[in-house]
């Protein structure tokens, strides 16, 4: 039987509190104060006014990693806010209309209003789920270790594939990526490189970390070398490890007192500068250690700068992981070694397929992924661990 137009009027607006908000509903002044609450929008509204203002003044770009760490804020808070503000007003709209279909006995006006209502209802519990399960650094840029593993020649041109791969992938979002530092093998594979990836996004979900998190991990391939005469395949690997830059010094603790710091000079392309003088940087962090090197830029203090990013991440990285063994609620493991049998992804190229095994996901299009095309095995990453998140919800319940 169809719902009569003016019982479901009465039951589309339920009495939520109020939030301040420019749009709010005449007619039902009290618009949707579950998405305040649940959202904290005043706090969230106010912090946005202020980072705004802050973007507005020409001296904050003076200190651009604290500009960019702003940008980031504005993004997420601007994700949550805009939303909020745009549910209310449409809210707002759709009770003033279904009013006026209940005066009207307009049952198809009714089923019309039905219809956006759970369009609305379907943005907030999308919502809501980022704000439960987003990742406080999903909008950073990120690091990305690719380092060769078992199987010699043949995976330090695995790691070669690989850093094509993502290359291609950051291409495709529009982000910038920079070599920091590689070991280059004799045969023009690398040993290990080391990636910064950047770009920005309007959506904290489409942030650089938050797409290439899942990614590390040992990636095992499955092909026939072209130095093989009897056509045999061959199994090699790569690591993966993947960091979220830190943009505030404050965000990890670093005691000056704590660093080695060794200067040589630069290696490969030459330049001014480059070469010439000792312009690199080896930082070795004496408690824990971790060792830095960078000499991509043309100045020592510009290594510097850059090594000191790059250690501080992975000192974020390193206090995760321990309070993760600490809870006992460990977050997906990275490359832990370069066992072939500790995998999470395979590519076999005679099959021209790729398997995630954490997943499950599998497609023959492997020349495509290799190309770039990773949306399709990134979203069942986001997908699995999603519903992890929520089966462990339900397990505390």
């Amino acid at each position: 039987m169809a719902r009569q137009p003016r019982a479901f009027a009465r039951e589309c607006c339920p009495p939520w509190k109020s939030i301040r908000s420019s749009t709010a509903s005449r007619t039902c002044p009290s618009a949707p104060s579950q998405f305040g609450g649940i959202f904290d929008y005043d706090q969230k509204h106010d912090r946005l006014v202020e980072v705004n203002r802050e973007l507005e003044d020409p001296n904050v770009w003076n200190k651009p990693e604290y500009a960019q760490s702003l940008g980031r804020e504005r993004a997420t808070l601007a994700q949550i806010v805009e939303t909020i503000d745009d549910l209310t007003g449409s809210l707002a709209d759709s009770r003033d209309l279904l009013e006026m279909a209940a005066e009207e006995n307009d049952e198809g006006a009714v089923n019309d209003i039905v219809a956006e209502v759970e369009r609305l209802r379907e943005i907030l519990e999308k919502l809501e789920f980022r704000r439960m399960f987003s990742h406080e650094m999903d909008p950073n840029n990120c690091y990305l270790d690719i380092q060769a593993g078992s199987g010699g020649t043949e995976a330090q041109d695995w790691a070669n594939i690989l850093l094509r791969m993502y290359l291609r992938y950051a291409e495709s979002r529009g982000w910038k990526t920079e070599v920091l530092s590689a070991t280059h093998s004799d045969l023009g594979g690398y040993k290990d490189v080391h990636v910064a990836v950047r770009g920005s996004a309007a959506d904290p979900a489409d942030g650089v970390y938050a797409r290439l998190k899942f990614e590390g991990g040992v990636h095992r391939v499955q092909r026939v070398p072209v130095t093989e005469s009897q056509g045999r395949i061959h199994t090699s690997a790569a690591g993966v490890l993947v960091l979220p830059e830190v943009d505030a010094p404050d965000e990890v603790h670093l005691d000056p007192n704590d660093l080695k710091v060794d200067v040589f000079r630069s290696s490969g392309p030459g330049g001014q500068s480059v070469n010439t003088t000792d312009s690199a940087v080896r930082l070795t962090h004496l408690p824990t250690g971790i060792v830095v090197s960078m000499q991509n830029e043309k100045s020592q203090i510009q290594n510097r700068e850059a090594a000191l990013r790059v250690l501080r991440s992975r000192l974020l990285e390193r206090q995760r992981a321990e309070q993760d063994a600490e809870d006992s609620a460990a977050r997906a493991a990275q490359v832990r070694t370069m066992d072939r049998s500790e995998r999470i992804r395979t590519y076999n190229f005679p099959e021209n397929r790729i398997a995630d095994h954490r997943t499950g996901y599998k497609a023959h299009n492997l020349d495509a992924v290799l190309d770039g095309d990773l949306e399709a095995v990134i979203a069942s990453c986001l997908a699995l661990d999603e519903e992890r998140r929520l089966a462990a919800l339900g397990g505390d319940a």
